[in-house]
């Protein structure tokens, strides 16, 4: 099963300016082939489909830890998306244009299928798909693939962190840089265990290190480098087995946390007429209103 918290992760900043096209460029962080849409089901479905679960129990426990934050930064990203939306258009007669803005932006979907919010899709409007998945049942290859899989998406947060100076933008890469960056040594680690191989002398990443990235020092200097989470109940607490030692970036000790971050509010998104978002008036929730009172 799994428990929802009304959280993000970390807090992200309302910008003061909409930023319609490096929303679109944030999209890619979502649904491209390398985005959180991918790390999540990529280790969802090797969690729900992991054979001898009994056996390899802490190399289940780490990908299904993971998975659960994957769903957070799902999450994390599309709210990101949203509060750069905010701002580009206004209310207005159907007659005065008031979603014009969209024929000029590069991502029109966010006008005509949304109401300016986040899609299932990577930065050009293509739908995010199933055959980025891969879960082959072999216990090697699949953390070896997940090891290339977040070196892929560290690579194109650094790209999105250099296309735009948007605070939110620049927010939301500068912590998943962090986090993406931890769970490469995760999945290292986790191969060094199966193998003996120690895959991080071999391909060195993070390069460059997260300190080269304004955004990504303060959750750097948080420790958040070093720490897993379980996010969950204790049945997943020996992924300590794996994720121990000393982090090979940082010399500092690793740690594991049972639980989950403390998180911060979700942003309330304000009502877009213009987009028939909500779609109810005044007098609709009003009588919305009296009905929720009648079954009290």
């Amino acid at each position: 099963m799994m428990k929802r918290v009304n959280k993000l992760v970390i807090d992200l900043p309302r910008p003061e300016h909409g930023d319609i096209n490096g929303a679109a460029a944030v999209q890619d962080l979502l649904g491209g082939e390398f985005g959180e849409m991918s790390t999540l089901n990529n280790y969802m479905f090797q969690s729900f489909n992991f054979r001898g679960k009994k056996k390899f129990l802490p190399f289940y426990n780490l990908i299904a830890s993971i998975t659960a934050e994957e769903f957070g930064h799902v999450e994390l990203v599309s709210t990101a998306i949203n509060l750069m939306s905010h701002g580009t258009t206004n209310p207005g007669d159907p007659d005065t244009a008031p979603l014009q803005i969209g024929k000029d932006a590069r991502y029109s979907y966010h006008f005509t299928t949304t109401a300016q919010t986040s899609l299932p899709a990577d930065g050009m409007g293509r739908p995010w798909e199933g055959g980025y998945v891969h879960g082959s049942g072999a216990l090697v290859e699949d953390l070896l693939h997940n090891y290339f899989l977040e070196i892929g998406a560290r690579h194109h947060k650094m790209r999105v962190y250099e296309m735009t100076t948007n605070p939110t933008a620049r927010e939301l890469c500068g912590y998943l840089l962090v986090r993406g960056g931890t769970h490469i040594i995760a999945y290292a680690k986790a191969i060094e265990v199966a193998t003996g191989v120690d895959v991080g002398k071999m391909l060195p990443v993070p390069r460059p290190d997260n300190y080269a990235f304004d955004r990504a020092r303060k959750y750097m200097d948080q420790g958040l480098f070093n720490v897993l989470y379980t996010w969950g109940e204790s049945d997943y607490s020996n992924i300590d087995q794996i994720w121990k030692g000393e982090n090979p970036e940082t010399g500092e000790p690793l740690h594991v946390i049972h639980g989950m971050p403390e998180g911060a509010p979700v942003p309330d998104l304000e009502e877009k007429t213009e987009m028939f978002a909500p779609g109810l008036d005044k007098d609709d929730y009003e009588r919305i209103l009296k009905r929720l009172k009648e079954n009290l």
